[in-house]
């Protein structure tokens, strides 16, 4: 059965588009693999990512709904009408029109930093395996399937919270550690049901 979910994970355009990316950026770093900077910038990149997904969710995504038409458009896209169909596919990954020009510009800073191709290569590289990771995660947590490990259910679990209990919380999809940093982990049952995680254009966000 996880076969399945395997093979239409991977069916996704915008999931195959950056699994290809991160393929080649892997196989450019093959003669590199000795040097120790290339898994640190590998390392600093999937760190990257996994902080700027909570920012983002939370900043961002959930940012008060704009007057400006064609950023509500962007962000009913991106994230609103997630909320309004948390289970519906297309909805669930990140289109590539949003993630590979972000992708471009935190390579371009690297190489600003580093003037190191190789290093810009691993950077980059990091960030769009820890997104396939990402992705993975949050497709997972719409299905009804039971992730494999502890760690998987019980971030499925809490994510499913901040859909269906409280939109203010719980804003980590791979990880919990700046939720409990920033205070916006709580015990799921001192949390009062919102009215609005199905409809972030009407909640009073924090």
């Amino acid at each position: 059965m996880l076969r399945e979910y395997v093979k239409q994970y991977f069916s996704q355009f915008d999931v195959l588009v950056v699994s290809i990316l991160f393929v080649f950026g892997f196989l450019w770093l093959i003669p590199d693999m000795e040097r120790i900077h290339i898994w640190m910038a590998l390392a600093i990149g999937m760190l990257s990512y996994a902080i700027s997904e909570y920012l983002i969710h939370r900043f961002i995504f959930h940012m008060k709904p704009p007057n400006v038409r064609w950023l509500l458009t962007m962000l009913k896209r991106l994230h609103y009408d997630h909320h309004v169909s948390p289970d519906q596919l297309h909805l669930l990954f990140l289109p590539v029109w949003y993630s590979l020009p972000l992708i471009i510009i935190a390579g371009s800073v690297a190489f600003f930093i580093t003037k190191d191709f190789s290093l810009m290569v691993a950077f980059v590289t990091g960030i769009m395996g820890y997104l396939l990771y990402y992705e993975w995660a949050h497709y997972i947590a719409h299905q009804p399937v039971q992730p494999i490990t502890p760690w998987g259910r019980w971030m499925k679990k809490m994510h499913l919270w901040h859909h269906y209990k409280n939109e203010n919380y719980w804003y980590g999809v791979t990880n919990p550690a700046l939720d409990v940093l920033l205070g916006t982990y709580k015990n799921e049952k001192q949390v009062k049901r919102s009215s609005t995680a199905r409809n972030l254009e009407q909640s009073d966000m924090k």
